[in-house]
C-alpha cells in the first residue's frame, strides 16, 4: 500500500532528524493518513478510500463527497478516483 492521499495527493516527504549535537540523519515525514468512508449520494455508492486528515477536513469544508470530487484536480486525484469522477460528471450533466 502506498502512502498516498487518495484525495489531495500528498506524499511522504524526506528531511532530516537533527539531534542535539547537530547530527543529522536521514528519515522521512508521512502523511497523516485515515482509512474513511464517504458516500457518493449522485451514484448512490459508498466507498473506502485512504485519506490525509487534510483531505478529510477539504471535503467537509465543501460540504459533501460529490461537491468535493467536482471541483478537485485531476493531477491530485489517484486513478481510481478519476474513473469515478468521470462517471460522477456523466450522471449529474
Amino acid at each position: 500500500m502506498t502512502k498516498k492521499c487518495e484525495l489531495t495527493g500528498k506524499n511522504p516527504l524526506k528531511g532530516h532528524k537533527v539531534s542535539h549535537a547537530n547530527n543529522k540523519t536521514k528519515r522521512r515525514f508521512l502523511p497523516n493518513l485515515k482509512k474513511v468512508n464517504f458516500k457518493s449520494d449522485i451514484l448512490n455508492r459508498k466507498m473506502k478510500l485512504t485519506v490525509s486528515n487534510a483531505g478529510v477536513r477539504s471535503v467537509d469544508k465543501k460540504g459533501t463527497f460529490d461537491l468535493f470530487l467536482k471541483t478537485a484536480k485531476n493531477k491530485n486525484l489517484s486513478p481510481r478516483l478519476k474513473k469515478i469522477k468521470r462517471t460522477l460528471l456523466a450522471k449529474s450533466a
